[in-house]
């Protein structure tokens, strides 16, 4: 549509790009002129990352293509193995992300932050937890994702599934399971 390129904004980063957790070194491309001007006032103001991080991020631009498609494949093994195992457990529903790195599900909870409080304060599987991040603090509107939670799949296939059958078994033992 005419005029729409005003409202697009792309931003890329190398804490994303390359798994560089941490450094501040990235772009950010709009035809919008009054966004670029802030932007511009706020990057001068900021100085400069550290010497470090733009260093690591020069050196990040010369990764060959193929890692980004064995990261792809390892990220939708992931994916594919955390959507299939919470999708069997009784009371979860989980849709497939398309481009993220986490899911959000819904739990058969009665409140995302009790239930992840709980699983770090008074759970344990063969000497093992689940920290997953409440979803309710990803929403605008009250009241949403209050049986919901974010489960990034950044850990290895093994890990994954040790905290998938961890899960599993604290939502059995929840005392406020819905």
């Amino acid at each position: 549509s005419e005029g729409l390129e005003e409202h697009v904004v792309l931003i890329d980063s190398v804490s994303k790009r390359y798994s560089m957790c941490g450094a501040r070194v990235g772009t950010l491309v709009s035809r919008n002129k009054a966004l670029m001007s802030t932007v511009l006032k706020y990057a001068q103001a900021r100085l400069s990352p550290p010497s470090f991080g733009q260093i690591a991020a020069e050196a990040a631009l010369a990764t060959p293509a193929s890692y980004f498609e064995e990261v792809k494949d390892e990220y939708v093994k992931r994916r594919d193995l955390v959507v299939e195992a919470l999708n069997k457990m009784e009371g979860v529903f989980c849709p497939e992300p398309s481009g993220a790195f986490y899911v959000i599900a819904r739990l058969p909870i009665d409140d995302c932050d009790k239930f992840c409080q709980w699983l770090l304060e008074d759970f344990s599987h063969e000497g093992k937890t689940v920290m997953l991040a409440p979803a309710s603090g990803f929403y605008a509107t009250a009241g949403l994702g209050i049986d919901e939670v974010r489960i990034a799949y950044v850990l290895n296939t093994e890990s994954l599934t040790q905290a998938m059958e961890a899960l599993e078994i604290a939502l059995k033992e929840y005392p406020g399971r819905k």
